[in-house]
């Protein structure tokens, strides 16, 4: 497919979800408070974007590229990334809301996850390692067979990841979040 190339632009306040957002190739944009919420963004390719108070709600992004792209401030609800284009893929959040979206299968080591809202979020199979959750709420979040060799989740809070079925080698938890590793033992702490 042979995209149009759009370079160093800012979209603001664009409802994208009557109206798509052309099919394009993205390079050093900025999309700030866009309304995206269940429409279809496939085989558009982000490179060195920026999401910004933008709703992605129920989006699909079945092969979309995401290379150096940052999600600020945004809702990120019921996304299943695992459709996006794994070539290139490189993605942080920063305060987003992620509820039941699904990394599974993926590969997002070095991924950055900050303040983020992460309940039921599915990684499932995931490579993860050298990851960060910093102060991330991962409330009924499901780690199976995950990698998360080196991740950092020494400020995170509600998870609950079983040693036996994860790879934790060198990961960082803290004493105050230890109890999220021993739920699965029905072990209790004081």
């Amino acid at each position: 497919m042979n995209l149009q190339s759009i370079s160093d632009q800012n979209f603001s306040n664009k409802d994208y979800t009557t109206n798509l957002l052309p099919k394009a190739e993205y390079s050093y944009c900025t999309f700030t408070n866009c309304n995206f919420e269940n429409s279809d963004i496939s085989n558009n390719v982000f490179l060195e974007c920026e999401f910004v108070d933008c709703n992605f709600s129920n989006v699909n992004v079945k092969h979309t590229t995401f290379n150096d792209v940052s999600f600020k401030s945004c809702k990120l609800v019921g996304i299943n990334f695992k459709d996006c284009s794994e070539f290139l893929l490189n993605f942080s959040f920063s305060n987003c809301n992620l509820n039941l979206s699904s990394f599974s299968d993926m590969n997002i080591n070095k991924t950055r996850f900050t303040d983020c809202k992460l309940h039921q979020v599915d990684f499932t199979y995931t490579e993860a390692k050298e990851s960060e959750f910093t102060q991330c709420d991962l409330f009924n979040t499901i780690f199976n067979n995950t990698n998360l060799e080196k991740a950092d989740f020494s400020t995170a809070f509600n998870f609950n990841i079983n040693p036996a079925e994860n790879n934790l080698k060198g990961t960082q938890f803290s004493k105050n979040n230890i109890e999220g590793l021993l739920n699965t033992f029905k072990i209790k702490i004081k």
